[in-house]
């Protein structure tokens, strides 16, 4: 299941693509639009923003804005940083591999061969979805 922190990261970003012009975007003003706790945002911005995803301007007129063209965030990079590793189980994880303990051999488990197939299916969905297509930018 998607966790929240991940659900209104995505919603952030989304609501922050959309934002006309490119003046920075307040926490407090994403939040209320988006229904989101506003500390709980400020923590998810944060990590989004030393992640490279996001800018960040002090201030009166202070806020966030995106760092790339909304068409040059791919759903894999922000899935990763919010989410963790793609993959449902260690022993398919393409960057956070860990051999399962209860299992003595990975081509002969039938879990280990469908969620090959699962983490590639979610990878080619989010490897083939931009920021832009859930924003419509």
């Amino acid at each position: 299941m998607l966790s929240k922190k991940t659900k209104y990261g995505l919603k952030a970003l989304t609501y922050i693509a959309r934002v006309e012009g490119d003046a920075p975007v307040q926490v407090g003003e994403i939040a209320a639009n988006e229904k989101i706790p506003q500390k709980f945002l400020e923590s998810i911005l944060t990590s989004l923003r030393k992640s490279g995803f996001l800018g960040s301007k002090k201030g009166k007129h202070g806020g966030y804005y995106l760092r790339k063209e909304p068409s040059e965030i791919l759903m894999t990079e922000v899935m990763r940083i919010l989410e963790g590793p793609i993959a449902m189980v260690p022993c398919v994880s393409l960057n956070f591999y860990e051999k399962c303990d209860d299992c003595p051999d990975e081509n002969e488990c039938s879990v280990h061969k469908l969620m090959i197939q699962v983490r590639d299916s979610t990878l080619n969905v989010f490897r083939n979805t931009t920021l832009a297509d859930l924003s419509g930018s």
